[in-house]
């Protein structure tokens, strides 16, 4: 499931505010599904007919190529393997802060 109350968006001041908010399962790192369940708000947010496919008209600016829920997921996976950086499949606060390579 893709949601994320908006007032956890307004409790992120920093990388330790988004490892702790992402860790669902509060064991310090956050997992590919823990990384792919907070990211997936955007996504929910523009889908405004809740049909699991952002159209051109959904998105920023109405432009854009249509995307499932899925493709998107797919998305924040390869995201997600090039922050880990130690190839241990799990997210520490070093490799949140990292800049996307």
């Amino acid at each position: 499931m893709c949601l994320l109350p908006l007032s956890a968006l307004a409790q992120v001041r920093g990388v330790s505010d988004y490892l702790r908010l992402m860790d669902a399962n509060h064991d310090g790192k956050v997992q590919l599904s823990e990384y792919q369940d907070w990211l997936c708000y955007a996504f929910d947010r523009m889908d405004r007919n809740h049909d699991g496919v952002l159209t051109p008209d959904e998105q920023p600016g109405g432009r854009g190529k249509t995307i499932t829920r899925e493709q998107y997921r797919r998305q924040l996976a390869e995201q997600f393997r090039k922050l880990d950086r130690n190839h241990d499949g799990v997210l520490d606060a070093k490799e949140l802060a990292a800049p996307p390579r």
